[in-house]
């Protein structure tokens, strides 16, 4: 008798709420459009990866928990820090938990794991996810602050100073130095400035 995948069907439904999740932090900063909690989530698994390969962690844990460490917002939102300082936190695992209720347990079980080693901070892929994470953040407030969002400052600064591994402190140093245009420049051949 085949497994019941229907959990599974209703959570893939669910994790797409995440492409309309806007990360709530930015209005803060005035950007009217701020980029979805997916999108973030997508990037961060790309860093997740990088970091990971420089760090000598594995590239595809690293980027397994990245995809995963946003997705209990599904039922939570996205809550900046200063709405956390009058609503508590809800706890990542038990939101999983409820998420990946009926699933397979192979495949709740796997997410589960993900998320406890995600929330735990002691793997070094964990550690390089959740620098990712922050880079990921500064990356974003960069670009915002080059289209007019001048408060995204903030965000760029209290990201970098959050970044904890050697490779993740070294490449957060280099976008910091790189506009955020030079890729461009760069595959069309032009002299940098």
């Amino acid at each position: 008798m085949a497994e019941d995948l229907s959990p599974v069907a209703r959570f893939l439904y669910e994790a797409g709420t995440l492409k309309q999740t806007k990360r709530s932090g930015w209005w803060m900063a005035g950007v009217r459009d701020p980029e979805s909690v997916a999108e973030h989530s997508w990037r961060t698994a790309l860093i997740a990866t990088i970091i990971a390969k420089l760090e000598g962690a594995d590239p595809a844990q690293a980027a397994f928990l990245a995809v995963w460490h946003d997705a209990h917002e599904t039922r939570t939102g996205d809550v900046n820090y200063l709405g956390r300082k009058y609503a508590p936190q809800a706890d990542p695992e038990a939101v999983t938990a409820d998420q990946v209720a009926g699933m397979p347990d192979s495949v709740a079980s796997a997410v589960r794991d993900l998320i406890a080693e995600y929330e735990a901070k002691q793997s070094p892929e964990a550690l390089c996810a959740r620098d990712a994470d922050k880079l990921e953040c500064m990356i974003q407030g960069i670009e915002y602050k080059s289209q007019g969002y001048t408060d995204a400052q903030r965000w760029i600064d209290n990201s970098r100073g959050r970044i904890t591994t050697k490779s993740g402190q070294q490449l957060a140093d280099e976008v910091l130095a790189t506009g955020s245009l030079d890729w461009l420049r760069t595959a069309l051949g032009e002299q940098q400035p």
